[in-house]
Parts: C-alpha cells; sequence; structure tokens
C-alpha cells in the first residue's frame, strides 16, 4: 500500500519513506458505513466493534474525521478483549487521532464516498492522500501507480466523483514530484507526463466545491535546497493548489519543517502548508544509512492532528502517514502499508505524555 517514502536523504536510493503504506493492492473488500479501509492492508475494517466509541476532539481544534474501525481501533479492542489492558490503552494513542485514507486502484469511486459520507455524518473532513501516479516510487518498496496516464486520469475521475461535494482535505502524490528531481529515478521520457497528471489532478480536486489540496514537496533532508523545487511544483500546479504538504511519512522534526517550509513558501506565492506530525515525535534515526527512513527503531507520535498551529502559515498538523503501518520490508517489518502492532506499540510507547 503507500510505503516508504519521504527518505531523509536526498539521494535517489535514500527512498521515500513509507508511504503511510504503499497504495499497490487493493482496498480491503468490506468498508461499513462507519469505517472504511484502505489500500493494502489499510484502515478499515468491518467485523466486531473497535472498542471505546470515538470521541472527536472539538472541531475548531481538530476537523478531520477519525475512523472508528481503523486498525490501530481493532488492534486495541483486540488487546482488550485479550485482557491486555496495557497494549490497549497504547495503541489508543492512535486509534483515537484522525488519520489519513490513502484511495488504492479497487473501486476508487465506492471507497471515496464512503470515507467522505462517514465524515459527513460526524461532521468532519475527511483526510485523503492520492497515491497512484504512474511509476511510483522508483521502484521501491512503494513502487507501482496507474499502467498510464490513461488509466490514472480514469481513476481521478473516480475520486473526485466520490469525494462530490463533501468536505475533504487531498494531499496530492506524496514523492512524486521530488522524485522528478533525483536522478536515475523516474525515467526521463515520462517526467512532462508527471507534470502534466499532477497538475491536473490539482486543477480536479481543486474544483470540488468543499475540498483544500495540499501537493506533495518532499521533507527537510531530502531536497535540501527548497529553491530547486520551485519550478518543478510551479509545473505541478502548485499555483491551484491550497499549499504543500511536507514530511510525509518521513520522522524530520516539526520545527525543521517549519523552518523549510517558511523558506519555500514565499518562492511558491506564499502557500501555506501542511506538516506530516504521524511519526516525528523524537525526530529522524541517527547513523545515516541508505535506509534510515525505512522503520527505524525509537522513534515515537509527534503532535496530534491540529490546525491550531500557532503559525499562519502552517495550516495544520496531520498524520497522513498511518502510524504502525509498515514502510516497507526492512528491519524485520511486512510489506509497505501492512499493519505491524509491534512497531505501533513501540510508537506510542515512545510518546511523551
Amino acid at each position: 500500500m503507500y510505503g516508504s517514502h519521504g527518505r531523509s536523504s536526498h539521494t535517489a536510493r535514500a527512498r521515500t519513506t513509507g508511504r503511510a503504506a504503499a497504495v499497490a493492492a487493493a482496498v480491503a473488500a468490506t468498508l461499513l458505513a462507519a469505517g472504511c479501509s484502505s489500500p493494502d492492508g489499510g484502515s478499515g475494517g468491518g467485523g466486531e466493534p473497535s472498542g471505546p466509541a470515538v470521541r472527536q476532539r472539538p472541531k475548531a481544534v481538530a476537523p478531520y474525521w477519525v475512523n472508528p474501525r481503523g486498525n490501530a481501533a481493532r488492534q486495541a479492542a483486540a488487546y482488550a478483549k485479550a485482557g491486555e489492558a496495557d497494549r490497549a490503552a497504547q495503541l489508543r494513542k492512535i486509534a483515537d487521532q484522525p488519520v489519513a485514507e490513502w484511495i488504492g486502484t479497487e473501486d476508487p469511486r465506492g471507497t471515496t464516498e464512503r470515507v467522505t459520507k462517514a465524515a459527513a455524518a460526524a461532521e468532519r473532513r475527511a483526510l485523503l492522500v492520492l497515491y497512484n501516479v504512474p511509476h511510483r516510487d522508483c521502484g521501491q518498496y512503494s513502487k507501482g501507480g496507474a499502467e498510464d496516464a490513461a488509466a490514472y486520469r480514469r481513476w481521478l475521475a473516480e475520486v473526485t466523483k466520490g469525494i462530490g461535494g463533501r468536505a475533504a482535505t487531498v494531499v496530492v502524490e506524496p514523492d512524486a514530484v521530488p522524485h522528478l528531481l533525483a536522478r536515475g529515478c523516474t525515467p526521463q521520457e515520462f517526467h512532462d507526463e508527471r507534470y502534466r497528471l499532477l497538475d491536473e489532478a490539482v486543477t480536479a480536486l481543486g474544483r470540488l466545491p468543499r475540498t483544500k489540496v495540499y501537493l506533495d514537496a518532499g521533507n527537510p533532508d531530502w531536497i535540501r535546497d527548497p529553491g530547486a523545487l520551485v519550478e518543478p511544483l510551479q509545473r505541478a500546479g502548485i499555483a491551484k493548489a491550497d499549499g504543500f504538504s511536507l514530511n510525509v511519512s518521513n520522522y524530520q522534526t516539526t520545527a525543521s519543517n517549519i523552518a523549510y517550509g517558511k523558506k519555500l513558501s514565499p518562492m511558491v506565492g506564499g502557500k501555506p502548508f501542511v506538516i506530516d506530525t504521524s511519526r516525528n515525535g523524537n525526530g529522524p534515526a541517527s547513523g545515516g544509512g541508505e535506509e534510515t527512513w525505512c522503520n527505524p527503531p525509537g522513534r515515537a507520535l509527534g503532535e496530534a492532528p491540529t490546525v491550531r498551529t500557532g503559525d499562519r502559515l502552517v495550516d495544520a498538523y496531520l498524520w497522513i502517514k498511518r502510524p504502525g503501518e509498515s514502510d516497507g520490508e526492512c528491519k524485520g517489518g511486512p510489506a509497505a502499508g501492512r499493519w505491524w502492532p509491534r512497531y505501533a506499540l513501540s510508537l506510542a510507547r515512545n510518546t511523551k505524555d
């Protein structure tokens, strides 16, 4: 599913850290009205109740929908049923927060419709991620994407129909722009096509009456000179987006992302930005290496999702990568985007209350 993206290195091999899971596989079959699943072992589920009812935080603080049947909620319920109260309590730290729904390739319209309807019923915004651009992820753990441009356009049309007039915040194609700057990554003959597809996605989503659109711009430790992103972001449609996203599936600190975003923003028309704080509570792993971004030990949950960031340029802290889903088959982890209870517990236990 959405896999490892958002590299902690700016080289091609430093790859994008575990996208809230690579959208490679099909969306789980059963999505109930109260909850839905996402690509490759996403958040959804059916069957048994997910434990204590989700209590939405005040809308003025966190206006995004909490899926009561997400992976963490179902895991917490399983722990509680087994009498493992401590583990259940730890997993509630994740289960009680809104996390993004990554839209897969199986029934994109139906999936997106169910997510946005569930959010609307709770009087919340849906938080969605598009992650299906052709030649995705440099052939790494989250490789895949639409077969070609025509397939992507058909998929995008279904996604926009599924959102319709309901409130949604959408992050567009994590890593897709930074990968165009990574030598040997996206084949040169597909660069112009990718720019067109990204621009079309931003444009189509922007036409929806209640949708906010953020075009992904990597993280501070990847394309270290934000100026290098200006022309690529412009070609990808940043002028028509509500802003850009940073740190998706990565571990860079909130402070470093704010500093980086404030350098990039005036270069792209003063656009605001959102930061993925899902796993950056302890910052990035030290020691370097090609896969420091991939399931690093000792990490922690970051700031809870909120629109009250205290900074006019930072629209929100969001949990875009779903905590507890693997970055890829490294350090004992399952495939990118698969639920990994051990890692979820580690993130929760390392988090300062």
